[in-house]
């Protein structure tokens, strides 16, 4: 019999937010803020899946081991002439 493991879902949301500034007729600078994982959930990485079954391999069977980067965030400066 086959059994499928599901593991837990994704919920990620990347933002941009970017402000364009002219300084001179041919001179626009640009502020960005980019966020990664912007609201911090939590994305934990595939379940761990043992196919091997034996005395004491069982309780391995969906164990969740490893969670990918929290948030991150990058500000940014762009100078075009």
């Amino acid at each position: 019999m086959a059994r499928r493991l599901i593991g837990p879902g994704i919920n990620n949301w990347d933002l941009t937010i970017a402000k364009n500034f002219r300084i001179k007729e041919k001179a626009r600078l640009q502020f960005r803020a980019e966020m990664f994982n912007a609201f911090n959930h939590t994305q934990f990485s595939g379940a761990g899946v043992n196919t091997t079954v034996g005395p004491g391999l069982e309780q391995l069977t969906g164990l969740v081991s490893a969670a990918l980067p929290p948030r991150n965030m990058q500000l940014a400066l762009r100078l075009e002439f």
